[in-house]
């Protein structure tokens, strides 16, 4: 077995069947421990071959999973008690994607020489489109740092930072995702308020914002540069960016993301 999963939820279907796809491991190398009888039944049509048990103490005690290798996956609430149980059955390294749970924490449940990595992926990795950060205890190295980029890097793009600055990558790419469904949902609004139809808005507010995704993503020109590239003085994206700009949208957003990293910092103690 090459990696024990601890929980079953979307953001773990999606690290597991990305891991598949990419053929870092056979569904029989992943084991995967979900509470949930009915997700155990999906996982199971989703992903034959797996093995997959109701906890963590069933796990520690077959013969068919290796719990050394850990990825935690569970709410937050969860991990402390995750970590002291599978710590006591032999895991010795873990990556962990439980939103606010600091690497201190881990290490107090998992033992104090367990290799941990901490991250913060977003909801993109069910899409395969995600953007994580991670970091590493001191007891962690730089192979550590290569296995927990590979598990990540099935879903998205992986960096790697120090760990206060998770709070950051939090507020920007943690979050970030429902500040571009905000985004697109005010602009549909704003479309059906200027007499589109609710189909018509919806289909070319989607559009426009994975388009203009795509774009950024695919060009070597800044946000600024592609921004100036279709506002042409006196047009009508001028009106529209000045309009927003006269409201402070780039305040707007960075008191958000402020807030978000505030939170962030409060909910990590």
């Amino acid at each position: 077995m090459k990696l024990c999963v601890v929980g079953g939820g979307k953001m773990a279907e999606a690290l597991v069947g990305g891991l598949i796809a990419t053929r870092w491991a056979q569904a029989a190398e992943i084991g995967i421990i979900e509470v949930v009888a009915e997700r155990r039944a999906y996982l199971a049509e989703t992903f034959p071959g797996a093995k997959i048990v109701e906890s963590c103490s069933a796990a520690c005690e077959s013969s068919e999973f290796d719990v050394s290798d850990v990825l935690v996956a569970v709410k937050p609430q969860h991990v402390a008690e995750v970590a002291v149980e599978l710590g006591g059955g032999g895991a010795t390294r873990a990556l962990s994607i439980a939103a606010g749970v600091r690497i201190g924490a881990l290490l107090d449940g998992f033992g104090s020489q367990a290799r941990v990595i901490r991250a913060m992926p977003n909801t993109p990795a069910l899409v395969g489109q995600g953007a994580a950060a991670i970091a590493a205890s001191a007891t962690a190295d730089d192979q550590d740092l290569a296995w927990a980029t590979e598990i990540l890097s099935a879903v998205g793009m992986v960096r790697v930072v120090a760990e206060p600055d998770l709070d950051a990558v939090t507020g920007l790419s943690g979050s970030g995702p429902a500040y571009i469904f905000l985004l697109a949902e005010a602009m549909i609004a704003a479309g059906i308020e200027q007499g589109l139809s609710p189909e018509v808005a919806d289909a070319l507010g989607r559009q426009t914002v994975l388009g203009a995704a795509t774009l950024l993503a695919e060009s070597s020109e800044s946000p600024v540069q592609l921004r100036r590239n279709v506002t042409s003085p006196g047009g009508t994206t001028a009106a529209a960016i000045t309009s927003m700009q006269d409201s402070e949208i780039e305040k707007i957003i960075a008191r958000g993301i402020a807030a978000a990293v505030a939170r962030s910092v409060e909910l990590g103690g």
